[in-house]
């Protein structure tokens, strides 16, 4: 199998979830065989806005022949990572480079997990929400927007509301009695407004 290791190796994080890897060539007569190519083992080491480590789940990326850069797409957004690079003969792999860090900058969440609206009065509706299962960054805050219905399916003006990321329901005042509302929902984080969910609901007629 080859004797040495890979050198220099470098990384650029080019967005959320896309890095480059570089790294210098290992010297021909090191290689003790045919050079198929250098292996990228990279593994998430923990999620930077949730503190729980998991099993690591190491994934492998090869490049073929004398190549001496590489991308890793589907990174996850604001986590940290670890890689290090090999180089492969017909025999087998050579020895690991020593493990290099790196850490992708924060991406836009995932819609909130839910959104449920309950207690309709006259004028009155109470929306509860669960925050996103992947925010992919620190949280900012929620921008509910909603329009009422016409009978004739017609949408009227649309209001916004942005609501604090520590928030998790809302009373929402002041709306028209036995009138249809559409709402749209999503997470900000300081990259910008992930997907939205969307929910209709009715204030009653009359108490």
């Amino acid at each position: 199998v080859p004797m040495v290791a890979p050198g220099n190796v470098q990384v650029h994080v080019i967005n959320s979830t896309l890095a480059k890897v570089h790294w210098d060539a290992v010297p021909p007569k090191t290689v003790r065989g045919h050079l198929q190519g250098y292996k990228v083992y990279y593994w998430k080491v923990q999620s930077l806005s949730s503190r729980s480590k998991r099993h690591v789940e190491k994934k492998i990326l090869t490049f073929r022949g004398n190549k001496t850069f590489g991308m890793l797409p589907g990174l996850e957004p604001y986590s940290s990572y670890k890689l290090n690079v090999r180089v492969v003969n017909g025999k087998g792999e050579g020895p690991a480079s020593p493990d290099k860090v790196f850490k992708t900058p924060e991406g836009v969440p995932s819609s909130p997990s839910f959104l449920k609206i309950t207690n309709p009065t006259l004028d009155s509706l109470t929306l509860e929400w669960g925050s996103p299962t992947h925010p992919n960054g620190v949280l900012t805050s929620y921008i509910l927007k909603f329009q009422p219905i016409n009978n004739t399916h017609e949408l009227g003006p649309l209001a916004e509301i942005r609501i604090p990321a520590n928030e998790s329901s809302l009373i929402l005042k002041n709306l028209n009695y036995s009138t249809r509302y559409k709402f749209y929902f999503n997470a900000q984080t300081s990259v910008g407004s992930g997907s939205q969910i969307t929910e209709e609901a009715v204030t009653i007629m009359d108490e």
